[in-house]
């Protein structure tokens, strides 16, 4: 049960107010000190780690960032950062040479939209194709994710995913997560009929080669190897949110048997790929 693909949500705090995020990490205050994240780092590349991605929160933000993608690349790790673009510029003034993927989020080509949704003040979009190509620039894969809502199942994102030229596009049905979105998130829930249409809009996109990566509530719960700020594995297990003991404190392994994350599942979401 070796975790190949990690997201380490190192940062809690964020500039974005998603109303869909099922990361907002509610009952962690704090994260881990610089020391303790490089060594959770080298826990996690010895239990078999290979993709490590740094999430947040928005993990730009992160006092830290740089020096944890340097460590991680030089542990053997291909290394990406999730962001919605805060201060990617600044990292990748420094640290491109060390980041394989940056995966930029974006749901919709409309600013009202992603303004309604909560990211970004009516310029996300704009910022989003000044980031792919300055991604692009610096030879670093581009990766874009999508949440699909109520507010964006209709829409049709063909036009600017050709304009970004991601490698891969990851588009997720929204997610409700007991602990962590509920009580916002059930006005933009839909349903898979919806979420099927939207992806079935744009599978036109793999032949203009963009691998297009749909995954619907049954794909994401227990498929995702994730890490919170405080070093420990969490997961959405039967709706509910789950978090293990420190790493740390009690080893990779042991910890990850705590959540009920399934390699299964992993596999068959098509986790694993040429990365």
């Amino acid at each position: 049960m070796d975790p190949i693909a990690i997201n380490f949500h190192l940062y809690k705090p964020c500039d974005s107010r998603c109303t869909f995020c099922f990361a907002t990490i509610r009952d962690v205050a704090g994260h881990l000190t610089l020391d303790d994240a490089m060594r959770l780092l080298d826990r996690l590349r010895d239990a078999g780690g290979e993709k490590l991605t740094f999430a947040g929160g928005e993990p730009t933000l992160h006092p830290h960032l740089g020096p944890l993608v340097e460590h991680a690349k030089s542990l053997g790790f291909v290394t990406s950062v999730v962001t919605s673009g805060s201060r990617l510029d600044v990292l990748l003034d420094h640290h491109a040479r060390s980041i394989d993927w940056v995966a930029l989020s974006v749901d919709s080509a409309i600013e009202t939209v992603q303004r309604s949704l909560g990211r970004g003040r009516g310029d996300h979009v704009s910022r989003v194709r000044t980031l792919a190509a300055r991604c692009h620039d610096e030879r670093v894969r581009l990766k874009i994710n999508t949440v699909v809502t109520a507010l964006n199942c209709d829409e049709d994102m063909r036009a600017l995913l050709l304009e970004l030229r991601p490698v891969r596009w990851k588009a997720f049905q929204v997610l409700r997560v007991e602990g962590q979105n509920d009580g916002r998130v059930e006005p933009l829930l839909i349903p898979r009929a919806a979420f099927a249409a939207f992806i079935a809009r744009h599978a036109s996109l793999n032949d203009a080669g963009i691998t297009v990566v749909p995954e619907d509530n049954a794909a994401m719960e227990d498929s995702y190897v994730m890490v919170d700020p405080l070093g420990r594995f969490y997961g959405n297990h039967e709706g509910r949110h789950r978090v293990s003991a420190s790493i740390l404190d009690v080893g990779v392994r042991a910890a990850l048997e705590q959540i009920g994350y399934s390699p299964a599942k992993f596999e068959a979401r098509g986790g694993r790929y040429a990365w």
